[in-house]
Order: structure tokens, then sequence, then C-alpha cells
């Protein structure tokens, strides 16, 4: 009897260097599937890098001396919104070349006999996310199945699916060979940690940002708890039925094992959507930690994972060291918008080194935000230009514990020579997000529709589109502004702001409207704070399509100048509002009439979601 007991290993060597073996080559094409995208985006890359200031932005932030910037041409704007009196111009000078002329000279209809200057512009070359004739496939990738979750999407993810399950398979059982599941599960642990990090090395050579392939991370994420439990239960049923439970699963590395599957199962527990959304402080500790105890236990459980544990160290280290480069600790001044129940957070000192669209992530460095307050870091668009004179400004919008805190503190402040407002420290890290390698300077036309604290998105974009415009850096000809708010008095704050960039925007119109949701306490309509043709107030919900179809007519009218090789380059909707936002405007590009699609060159849309 006690011979009938004796265990014969279960793991022969042999039939575990070929499962090492089979899932490292099914590794190997998974890179190589996303090395072949990484060339499919080259010439986008090209693109953006084409200009050498290019190679320096977007990556690590740094103070520089402002040099206010003159319009391009004959005529220069003051800080006023006029134009110089040294050229004798007036506003209605401005509207003709606003919205008549927009040609490569710039004409004083007042003034028949003065004399016109030529400037030498330095268009960005525009580079279409695919060819024209894949343009309706392109539309059909886009349609939605779920809120945020487009056909793409699930394509890429059954496709992965589907190589991992040929991976632990392929002539294979998971009850008669367990092992190969245990190796499927660590061979995708560098992955997605890569996907993971915010210097995210993936993502970077694709040209996606890190919160774009965020829903991949989930996912292979899952692949891999799946993976490491099947590997378990085809021992646990093995070593049952041959009766030799207890004794097996009291040897060392069988321990080990089960200390790195239960940090594994933890980890998938606490990333669900209910702590991810609810209880991020609890979750984000609990990945942190499960990996710290998964990597060494899954190596003690099978040293040679080595070489699957280091790279996994490896990258989650080089993400560390890139964030700790890009963080600086500065001075903040934060003031209260109440109209807007949000915080403005001014940070002076940083002042170059982001592109328009990206976002830092935001510590403040004080107890008067709790005990643990300051240990905390939020994401929060960048709403000013890069080398500007105001550096970083942010507005924090009051939505949860944190940012409640934030906004009570700065209501309570007292004032400084610039009003009400506190100084604190704070530490920024970034910048992150943003377009990759879109050019937002490359398009025709440029429509930004946004929602809430999603403005942030459009004033950064639209004030840097102006800046290259002036500097004959920009091919846009038509921008569009469609802002929804709540509440109408959250447009007092940024009023000066919108006026400033409809006035400073002397080649290209733009064209801003302002929808509001929630009528006032009295039931009165509220009157627009300013009479200006290009500022509209609306009540209700924007017409999403209605408005594309009068940029794509304002972008197709507009004469071939001397500024463009082609008459048309594509127009840009950039969208940054919650996740519904999202999914009406790509419902609304795809309902566009392919042949005005086409006659301005394609549609590409920028998509920036609230949300984890």
């Amino acid at each position: 009897m006690p011979s009938s007991r004796t265990i014969t290993p279960v793991t022969p060597s042999l039939s575990s260097a070929r499962a090492e073996n089979l899932v490292f080559h099914v590794t190997l094409f998974l890179l190589s599937v996303i090395g072949f995208f990484v060339l499919l985006r080259l010439p986008r890359a090209f693109a953006r890098f084409w200009r050498p200031s290019e190679w320096l932005t977007g990556h690590i932030f740094w103070h520089t001396s402002f040099r206010p910037q003159r319009a391009r041409g004959v005529y220069a704007k003051n800080l006023a919104g006029n134009y110089s009196s040294e050229t004798g111009s007036t506003s209605e000078t401005k509207q003709a070349a606003s919205d008549d002329s927009h040609t490569l000279y710039v004409h004083d209809k007042n003034n028949k006999g003065q004399q016109q200057v030529q400037t030498e512009f330095d268009l960005p070359p525009h580079i279409a996310t695919c060819p024209a004739f894949l343009q309706r496939l392109v539309m059909l990738h886009r349609v939605r199945i779920s809120p945020g979750f487009s056909v793409s999407q699930a394509v890429i993810m059954i496709c992965y699916f589907a190589t991992l399950i040929y991976a632990g398979c392929y002539k294979s059982s998971p009850f008669s060979d367990p092992v190969r599941a245990g190796w499927v599960a660590v061979s995708q642990l560098p992955i997605v940690i890569a996907l993971a990090t915010k210097n995210n090395i993936i993502g970077t050579l694709m040209g996606f940002t890190y919160e774009k392939l965020n829903y991949l991370h989930r996912f292979i994420g899952q692949l891999i708890v799946i993976a490491a439990n099947i590997h378990s239960l085809g021992y646990f049923y093995k070593w049952s039925i041959g009766g030799t439970f207890q004794a097996s699963i009291s040897t060392p590395h069988i321990i080990w094992g089960l200390v790195g599957l239960v940090a594994l199962d933890c980890i998938f527990f606490f990333s669900l959507s209910f702590w991810r959304n609810r209880y991020h402080n609890i979750m984000l500790p609990v990945h942190i930690i499960g990996l710290v105890i998964a990597i060494p236990a899954i190596w003690m459980h099978k040293p040679s994972t080595m070489r699957w544990m280091c790279a996994c160290i490896g990258i989650y280290g080089f993400d560390h060291v890139c964030r700790f480069i890009k963080t600086r600790i500065s001075t903040a001044t934060i003031r209260p918008l109440p109209e807007m129940n949000s915080t403005r957070v001014e940070v002076p000192y940083i002042n170059g080194g982001w592109r328009a669209g990206q976002h830092v992530r935001l510590r403040v460095l004080t107890f008067g935000l709790g005990w643990f307050g300051w240990t905390e870091a939020h994401p929060f668009t960048i709403a000013s230009v890069a080398d500007g004179e105001e550096g970083i400004i942010l507005l924090v919008k009051k939505s949860g514990r944190w940012t409640g805190r934030l906004y009570d503190m700065a209501k309570s402040s007292g004032f400084t020579e610039a009003g009400q407002g506190r100084r604190v420290k704070v530490m920024v890290e970034g910048p992150y997000g943003g377009p990759c390698h879109s050019v937002f300077a490359s398009y025709s036309a440029a429509v930004f529709i946004v929602g809430g604290s999603g403005i942030t998105f459009a004033l950064s974009a639209i004030q840097d589109l102006i800046r290259e415009d002036l500097a004959g850096r920009s091919r846009v000809k038509s921008i569009t502004l469609i802002w929804s708010i709540q509440d109408p008095s959250a447009l007092h704050p940024l009023l000066p702001r919108l006026m400033s960039m409809i006035q400073e925007s002397v080649y290209t119109p733009i064209h801003i409207s302002v929808h509001y949701t929630r009528v006032s306490a009295n039931g009165t309509k509220p009157r627009p704070p300013v009479a200006h043709p290009q500022l509209m107030l609306s009540s209700g919900r924007p017409q999403i399509l209605k408005s594309l179809q009068a940029a794509l007519a304002r972008a197709v009218s507009l004469v071939e100048d001397a500024r463009d090789e082609r008459r048309v380059s594509g127009m840009l909707v950039g969208v940054c509002g919650p996740v519904g936002l999202g999914d009406d405007v790509s419902k609304a590009v795809a309902t566009v009439d392919p042949s005005r699609r086409d006659q301005v060159g394609g549609i590409e849309i920028h998509e920036e979601v609230f949300g984890l």
C-alpha cells in the first residue's frame, strides 16, 4: 500500500520546457503583430516629429522666459485684442482678414493703397489615419457595442483571446497538462504591466496614450487570473485523483505558488468596476502590494520563470524612473470658481514642455486635505498653452472627497494680489496623454465637443491652434467649439478667455456655442452675457450632427489658398467629456453623408473621456 501512494513528478522537466518554448513563441508572435502596427503608424510619427522642436515637447516640464508672439503679416494684435496703432487697422479690418479674405495676404478693405506683406508659412504635413478607400471601414470599427466599447476593441480582444487559447490548448488539456496554463499566465505578466504604466512603451511606439490601452490591460489581466486559476485547479484535480493532495500542497514551492495565486486573485477582485470607480485609493495600493508579492512568489514557485519576472521588474522600474524625472515640485495658487463649482490651480513656475490636450497628475502637499490627502495624485487636463505667461492652469471640478476638500480650502482662503487665493506646495507629474501622433494644426477644420470640465481640453487645443495660425504653422481654416454645461452661470468665469480667443484668431474664424441643460430657479431664460455673432448661448442639449454638418460646410466653402498643397486635409473632431458624449459624437460622425465627408478629406475623432 505505501508503494502505491508514491508520487511521480507531475511536471516533468521536458514537458515544462516544451510548454515554455511554445508559449515563448506565441508571445513573440504577439510582439510581432504589435511591431506590424507600429510600422503602419510610422508615417504619422514622422509627420509629428518633422519639426525638431517636437522631439522635446510633450515629454517633460520646464520653465522658459515668456516672449509675446506677434501676428504674422503686416498686422500684430496687442493683449487687448485690437490691432497695433502703427498699422492703422480697425476692428473692421480684422473681420475682413478673418472671415472674408483668409488668404496668404492680409487685405485692408478700408485702405486700398496700403502695402501687402507676404508671409512665409511653415505648414505641418498631414497624414490621415487610413487611406480614403478605407474610411468606411474605419467608421464601422467605431460603432459602439456598449457605452465606451467599440467594435474595434471587441475584435482586438477576441483575436488576443483566441491566440492565448491556442497557446494553452494546442495538443494539450488543462486537466492533463495544467503546466501549460501556468506558462501562459507568466508570459503575459510583462505585457500587462507594460500596458498599465504611465510611460507606456507599447503605447508610445504605436502612438496611443496609456489610457487608450487601459481596456486591453484590464482584459489581459483577467486572462492571466483565469489561466493561473486553471493552472492551480488542474493540479488540485490531479492530486485529488491520485490521493496526494495533502502531501503535495504542503511542499514549499507549492506554497509559494499559492501565495502568488492569492495575490493575483486579490488584484483581480479589487480591480472590479465597483472598486475602480468608487474606491480607487484602495484599488491602487492593492495592485502595487499584490504585484510586489506575486513576482517573487512566482519565481520561488518556479525558478525557471526568472527571465519573465526580470522583464516585469525592468518595465515597472523603467516607468518609475521616468515618473521621477517627470515630477516637479512647485508653488501653486488655488482659487475658487463658485459658478463652475471648481477650483482653479495656477502653477506659474512651470510654463513649458507640454502639448495641447495633455494632462498632469497633481498632488497637493498639505494636510489641509486630510492626514493622507497629500498621498493622493489625481489627473487633470491642462487648460493653458505651453511657453505662455500663465504657466500651468488646471480647473479641478468638485466631484469627490479630495476635490471637495481642495475647493473648500480655496474658498476659505484669503486674498492675494490677483484676488482670492491661497498658495500651496504641489507635486506635478507629467505631461501625459494628449494627441500623440496627431497634429491638430494639420487639419483643414477642427470641431471640439466638450462637456462640463472637459472645456479644459478645448481651451488648450484652440489656443494652441490660434498661436500656430498667427505664426503661419496651421492649415486650420475653421474652428468650432460646442460646450455643454448644466448651469449657464458656468460660462461667466471663462467668458473673458472665450472672447479673447475670438478676438485673437485673426485669420481663422471661431464659432462658439454653449448649451445649458438646467433652467434657473425662477424659470426665466438667461440672456447671453455678451452680444457677439460668434458666441451663442442656447438651452437644451446640442444637436451634434447638425453642428458637424455646419462645420463641414464652412470648411468646404473656404477657397483654396497658398497655405495648402491640397484643397482640404480632413476635419478633426475632438471630444472630451463623459462616456455618453463620446458615444453620441461617434454615432453622429458615422451618420455624416459620405460624400460630404470625402469633400473635407475625411473626419477623424480624438476622444478623451472621463472615468477609469
